[in-house]
């Protein structure tokens, strides 16, 4: 990576501060974790995947990192990118191919929203993923504007005061998932 400047240096500087403040808030790492961060191949998801490098090289805990991106068969997602760029950082990862992209394309009508089927679909085959593969905690790329967001959507169609919370055990109790940049 070329040399940033002055004031994407400083935006570097701010994020990691701002994410490993939220992670000692909200004791989302702790010493021994193996954490899988989810890649979706969006800039959240590479930011929180290098703010979370930096804090395993900082932090006075001992965590391990493993990289997933879901490859959900979705036509025209250029599947060699993540791989090469997380080789040349020397990360561990997966690609777990799951073709959830053809059961929504079934169930959903066309012109209708596919997000909340496609995320649930994504979450489920993530969850398990991680149980496979020994992880302790699940590192999404949701950050403060997301939280704010659904905040929004759930009090004007949903009618009630919910928003994703920073640190999250899922329904069944098998699952931490975390979100730093909150």
């Amino acid at each position: 990576m070329g040399t940033l400047t002055v004031n994407q240096n400083k935006l570097q500087k701010r994020l990691r501060r701002l994410a490993g403040e939220a992670v000692a808030d909200f004791n989302m790492i702790e010493d021994g974790d193996k954490v899988m961060v989810c890649l979706s191949g969006g800039k959240d998801s590479y930011t929180l995947l290098d703010v979370l490098l930096h804090l395993q090289k900082v932090a006075p805990i001992k965590f391990d990192i493993v990289a997933v991106n879901m490859d959900q068969k979705q036509p025209g997602f250029p599947e060699h990118v993540l791989p090469a760029y997380l080789k040349a950082l020397g990360v561990e990862y997966h690609i777990v191919e799951k073709d959830t992209y053809s059961v929504v394309k079934e169930l959903i009508p066309e012109g209708k929203t596919t997000c909340s089927l496609c995320s649930r679909l994504r979450r489920g085959t993530l969850y398990t993923f991680a149980d496979e593969i020994g992880a302790t905690k699940m590192a999404l790329g949701h950050h403060r504007d997301d939280i704010v967001e659904t905040f929004f959507l759930n009090m004007f169609f949903n009618g009630s005061l919910k928003a994703m919370p920073p640190k999250l055990r899922s329904d069944d109790g098998r699952n931490m998932v975390i979100r730093p940049l909150a």
